[in-house]
Parts: structure tokens; C-alpha cells; sequence
């Protein structure tokens, strides 16, 4: 209805899963990273929770959609099945034919066959499962006897237990004990942050096919406070936001579209009398039905189910109010005694409070004008290693790295990952139309970004990139010495010696107490790495690889570029 008249080509704010429109703040960043983790074929468990609309399943689907293609991925929706109901459900979505009356055994020597042909064809298989707070203790037991399938090198089966934050309840239960020990990876997805709020609208109206502000300010920080940064709510007050401004002619979603809205999604009532449904006047809206809900004291536990066809707004019975979500709306003598909040109103032909003084325009990223080439980025990121590098006798830059006593680190991960690594790094950025730059993320510190660009450096928050950042990175580290035959390393006992004298360092520094650090110095090398990768939560296997040799040198101080603080080495 309203999409030509702002200039969409499509809802921005549908509450379908649709991962083009996953806006990724740290939060589901480090959840899909988690879930990225669960296709290496470490086995066990991983388990993903977060509150009812905070984008589980949209991070699922857009996991499933980036999955490598040796990975193949049973999915299971429907968790509320007995234990062989769901190895059945199981079969189905790996391809093993079984009898619809097939006993567990049956199921289970299927299963066991068909991971084992999967991993002689150098395949994985992970099974997710959507709203698992729903598994019963049965079924979740036999859910960890299916991660008994393994070979003498490797587990067979990697699941994915998605749900809302009582699965963690479930999970600490005594019977549950086995399960529980061997979830490798535990992350909570919470709401996004009141700053994140204005990323997340642009970014969704971006990939709706809108350019420019449709939310004024005031706006924002009123759709904030009645959705608390829950993205679904947030999608669906802004869906009917919108509506509202459509129907009165407006171009802009002011604060008083936002308040409609969030009355005619369910608000919170705190009366003990029943409320009845009742049409708005003026704008000729259809406000839901409000159901109070009185457990042990007032617990808002449920959420309306709203239709995809978010262009007519429907009258629904059945609405229920959200959990103290949405902002109650003071009536009667309460109204007259309450100073009128950012964007509220005593009736409808009172304007808004003057708005508050704002601060000095923040410097703006835009693409295209802050993005460069590949090749210049790594021009400028060898530079503040005080490097010289030559594009054209050198086409491959990682290559030319190696010859200079340096490597190339590629990854995909969150700002969190970028500040645990604290190197200079190259940021590939897309815009909607898929279009890729490049800029050089040369410092960061309180949130500002201290960016080089093919037009100079740009000091941004970090908040005014990530709609174009996708997690994709790279970074230069220094190679240790006994890779680079340099000094006293350049022979066979090179690594035990460069390896050696860090870690008798290292125990100093992190061991809780000296019987602590002397018991560590007398471990075998393999050990020492082993331990100190547990210290610092990196990936346990004894081997010092880029992230172990990167940690260490942070921790010991070396005289390399880093990203905090925010100051770049070099001319720029």
C-alpha cells in the first residue's frame, strides 16, 4: 500500500526470516560466527539463545545460506516430537529412506551409516534445531547419544540447538549433566544497542531500495523505548509507523506516528478490570485488542502473530499484550499529572516539544568516496608497517608479505574479533547494489574508527560503517623468526627456542601464582601452547599458529602496529 509513496520495492520491516535484511551488529555477528564455528567438525553442541524476536532464526537462515559446500545441514522446526519421531525427522532431512514404523535402533544404525559414508566423501553434517526450548529431557538425551557417532579421529555429527533462554534452564538440569559438558560453544543473542537503532532502520530501508532519512530523530529514540531494541518489535511498529504517515500524506515517521503505532501493535495494560477492543478516531486506525494477563503478579509472556501482509492493518481479536515491551500509555488524572514525554501529545493538534540542542554533525562514510581498490588498501596497510610496497612488481600482496618477514590473515568476524586481533586491517565493504570497496581500519578507541581512505584519513564511529561491513577482513602479522631464519632461530631448534623463552614469559604474566607458573615452565612445549591457548580461549591444539603467534605478541608487548590506541604508525 504505502511502498510507492516512500519508494520501496518491497516491505522494509516484514517479520519473515529474510537474511538480505539480517542487519549484523556485534551481537549477531558473534552469534553467526558461532554458528560458523559449528561447521569445522569439532562435534558436540553448539547452543544459541536469545529472547522471543531478537533474530534467531534469521541468523540461522542466513548461516544456512553461507554454509561451505560440504556441509550439509538438516534442519528441524518442529521440536515438539518424541525421541523417534525426531530421528525420523532426522532421516527425512538427510536423505535415509526408513520405515515410518522404524524402532530407534533402526534409525540410529541409519544415521551412523549415512555419516560415516559422509565423512569417507569428505562431507559434514550438522543438524540444527529451531525453538529447542521446546526438547524434552528424553529427546535431548538421545540427542546426545547421537554425538557418540564418531571416528578415532573426529565426531560425525555437529548439532545446533537454537531456542529462547529457558533451553540454558533445561540444559543446567542434573539428568542433563552429560549433554551439558559437552556443548563446546555458548552464545546469548541480546537485543541490539539504543545507538545500533539508527544503523539498523537505514540498513533495512537501504535493502528496501530507500536512500535518504525517513525516521526524524525523535522518532527513533520513541521506537526505541517502546521495542527495547527487540528487532522484531521494532519491525512492527515501524511497519505500521510508516502506514500511519502514509495515511496523513507524510514523508517523514515522526514520534507521534512511532507512539500510534506501538498503541495499535499491544501495550501493556495494567488494569484488573477486562478491556475491551475499541476502533481510534481521527486517523481512522484499528487499535488490537488488549488482553491482561495476571500470573503470580502481572508476567507479559506472549506476542500477537502478525499476518505477512503488512499493508492492512487488521482488527485481531485474539491479539495478546507484549511483555512489557511497549511503553504504557498513561489515562485519566495520570495523564494530567505526567510532564509530556519526547514525542507524546495531550491531543492531536498539540505539536512536539522543541527538540533538544544537537551536537555538531558526526564526519559521514560514504562509499564509493571512503573506498579504494584492494591493491591501494594493502599499499597503505604495508605502510604502517613501514613497508614500501610496489604494486606492479608484485600482483599478489600476500606473497610480497612472506618475502618481508610478514603474512596475510584472512577472516570474517565481528569488531570484537578485530579488537582480540589488534592489528591494522583492510574492511571489504558492500553497498546494497553489491558493489565492493575497500578502506584501511588503521585505529579504533570508544568507538571511533579512525579509517584510511583513498581521500585521507576519516575519523567515523565504527556504527557509521557496519551497514556496509559484513565481517570480511584482512590483516598483516609479523612472522616469529624461526619462520623467517633470522638470528639465533634460523636453525632446527629455532621454534623451540623462540617458543620456549616466550612461554616461561607468559607464565610469569598469567599464571595465578608462582607454584602455578614453575609447574607450567616444566611442561613440554606442547603443553605450554596448549595451556596458553586455554588461557586466552583460542582454539586448543598445541600447534602455534597465526592466532596463537598474534595473542602472543600482544601479550608480550611487541613493537608492531596495533588498533588501540587509535593512532596510526607511518605518514598515513
Amino acid at each position: 500500500m504505502y511502498y510507492d509513496f516512500f519508494g520501496f520495492r518491497e516491505p522494509p520491516f516484514s517479520i519473515a526470516p529474510d537474511p538480505r535484511y539480517l542487519y549484523l551488529s556485534d551481537r549477531h555477528k558473534e552469534a553467526l560466527a558461532h554458528l560458523m564455528y559449528g561447521v569445522q567438525g569439532q562435534g558436540g553442541f553448539i547452543v544459541i539463545t536469545g529472547e522471543v524476536g531478537t533474530g534467531k532464526t534469521t541468523v540461522c537462515r542466513c548461516f544456512i545460506d553461507n554454509a561451505p559446500g560440504h556441509v550439509d545441514i538438516a534442519l528441524v522446526l518442529n521440536p515438539r516430537l518424541s525421541a523417534r519421531e525426531l530421528l525420523s525427522a532426522v532421516c527425512d532431512e538427510l536423505g535415509i529412506p526408513h520405515q515410518p514404523d522404524a524402532s530407534i535402533k533402526v534409525l540410529v544404525d541409519g544415521i551412523n551409516e549415512s555419516l560415516l559414508a559422509a565423512h569417507a566423501a569428505g562431507r559434514h553434517k550438522v543438524l540444527i534445531i529451531d525453538e529447542a526450548q521446546n526438547l524434552s529431557a528424553d529427546v535431548l538425551e538421545q540427542l546426545r547419544l547421537l554425538t557418540n557417532l564418531e571416528t578415532s579421529e573426529k565426531k560425525l555429527l555437529q548439532i545446533v540447538l537454537l531456542g529462547q533462554p529457558e533451553l540454558k534452564q533445561i540444559l543446567a538440569l542434573p539428568e542433563l549433566r552429560q549433554l551439558n559438558q559437552r556443548v563446546t560453544a555458548r552464545y546469548h543473542l541480546d537485543a541490539i544497542d539504543r545507538d545500533e537503532l539508527p544503523a539498523y532502520l537505514q540498513y533495512r530501508l537501504g535493502v528496501a531500495g530507500m536512500r535518504g532519512e525517513v525516521f526524524t530523530p525523535g522518532a527513533v529514540r520513541r521506537l526505541y523505548r517502546a521495542s527495547h531494541g527487540i528487532p522484531r518489535l521494532i519491525n512492527l511498529i515501524s511497519d505500521r509507523a510508516l502506514l500511519g504517515a502514509y495515511a496523513e500524506g507524510e514523508h517523514l515517521v515522526s514520534a507521534v506516528f512511532v507512539k500510534q503505532a506501538a498503541k495499535e501493535v499491544g501495550h501493556q495494560s495494567l488494569a484488573a478490570s477486562p478491556v475491551k477492543t475499541a476502533p481510534l478516531t481521527g486517523n481512522g486506525w484499528i487499535v488490537a485488542a488488549l488482553v491482561a494477563l495476571a500470573v503470580l503478579g502481572t508476567v507479559w509472556l506472549f506476542s500477537p502473530e502478525i499476518g505477512q501482509n503488512n499493508a492492512e492493518v487488521v482488527a485481531r481479536n485474539d491479539s495478546v499484550a507484549f511483555a512489557g515491551l511497549v511503553e504504557r500509555e498513561p489515562s485519566g488524572s495520570d495523564a494530567e499529572s505526567l510532564p509530556v514525554q519526547d514525542g507524546a501529545e495531550g491531543d492531536e493538534l498539540v505539536a512536539e516539544p522543541a527538540p533538544e540542542p544537537e551536537p555538531e554533525p558526526a564526519p559521514m562514510f560514504r562509499f564509493g568516496q571512503h573506498t579504494q581498490s584492494l591493491a591501494g588498501a594493502f599499499e597503505q596497510l604495508f605502510g604502517l608497517w613501514q613497508v614500501e610496497f610496489q604494486r606492479s612488481g608484485n600482483p599478489i600482496a600476500c606473497d610480497y608479505a612472506t618475502s618481508v618477514g610478514l603474512s596475510c590473515l584472512e577472516r570474517q568476524g565481528s569488531r570484537r574479533s578485530l579488537e582480540a586481533i589488534n592489528r591494522p586491517a583492510i574492511l571489504e565493504l558492500r553497498n546494497s547494489e553489491g558493489q565492493t570497496g575497500y578502506a584501511v581500519l588503521a585505529g579504533m578507541q570508544q568507538g571511533e574508527a579512525l579509517l584510511m581512505t583513498g581521500l585521507g584519513n576519516l575519523s567515523v564511529p565504527f556504527s557509521a560503517i557496519e551497514p556496509f561491513w559484513y565481517g570480511d577482513f584482512r590483516v598483516l602479522w609479523r612472522l616469529p623468526e624461526y619462520q623467517t631464519g633470522e638470528g639465533l632461530y634460523g636453525d632446527s631448534s629455532g621454534e623451540q627456542l623462540w617458543l620456549g623463552a616466550r612461554m616461561m614469559a607468559l607464565a610469569d604474566q598469567l599464571s595465578v601464582s608462582g607454584q602455578e607458573a614453575e609447574r607450567v615452565k616444566r611442561l613440554e612445549m606442547t603443553e605450554q601452547v596448549r595451556w596458553y591457548q586455554r588461557q586466552r580461549g583460542l582454539v586448543v591444539d598445541g600447534i602455534p599458529g597465526a592466532m596463537t603467534i598474534i595473542q602472543i605478541n600482544n601479550d608480550l608487548a611487541a613493537d608492531i602496529p596495533k588498533l588501540r590506541p587509535a593512532v596510526a604508525k607511518g605518514d598515513g
